[in-house]
């Protein structure tokens, strides 16, 4: 029945995405969009006796609107696709979840969810543009992994013998081992940050937002 509507709809011209019953249809104005509303609701109703939801059936600018948890922008006077604002959100509360020491999880494993996540969070996304964004994402996610192990190394001992073995400075070591600063702050310090490099967590198998972006549309 759907398909109707879309026959419909290309021959009336519109440019629209459609994906089961949820429906965007691209006008060039809100006064287009409203007229285009107008004229297209009688024929869902009447002649596909298909039901519309009113409350989710509305003009709106091209930037308000979640679709898939996309979201819409123009750049360079053409469409284009981005990450709805929410979508983000939600990657980061996940994020936070899988980089808990509160669930227990061994380091491997930990690794492998990230991995997952991660690989199939990009996969679905692969039509956004979000090349100036996995930098930022990036340094972000490797703040919340040196923090979530240098938590695990709960002891004061622990955490000097773990430096020790990454950083040959003892006055260095010694300093950052007995500091009594949060564990988000504390993934900031220089020491821990220069024992738990980018390098070394990426050898160490951590993953990272820019090795599973694989755009579809660069930008």
């Amino acid at each position: 029945m759907l398909n109707e509507l879309d026959k419909e709809l290309e021959r009336r011209g519109h440019l629209f995405v459609r994906y089961a019953d949820d429906l965007v249809i691209f006008c060039k104005s809100r006064r287009s969009a409203q007229r285009t509303l107008d004229n297209l609701l009688p024929f869902i109703e009447t002649k596909l006796f298909l039901k519309v939801n009113k409350d989710k059936t509305h003009v709106a600018y091209m930037r308000d609107i979640k679709f898939l948890s996309y979201a819409f922008g123009r750049r360079n006077g053409k469409c284009q696709f981005y990450i709805h604002v929410d979508s983000i959100k939600k990657m980061k509360i996940k994020i936070r979840e899988l980089t808990s020491r509160n669930n227990g999880w061994s380091s491997e494993y930990r690794k492998q969810r990230l991995t997952w996540y991660i690989r199939g969070w990009l996969n679905y996304f692969k039509f956004a543009g979000l090349k100036s964004r996995i930098k930022e994402w990036d340094g972000w996610l490797r703040h919340r992994i040196r923090m979530c192990i240098w938590k695990s190394w709960k002891r004061v001992r622990t955490r000097y013998r773990n430096l020790k073995k990454l950083i040959p400075d003892e006055s260095r070591v010694r300093m950052a081992a007995f500091c009594r600063k949060k564990y988000w702050r504390m993934a900031s310090h220089p020491t821990v940050q220069a024992a738990l490099s980018d390098e070394r967590l990426l050898r160490a198998g951590y993953p990272t937002f820019k090795m599973y972006y694989h755009p579809v549309f660069k930008g």
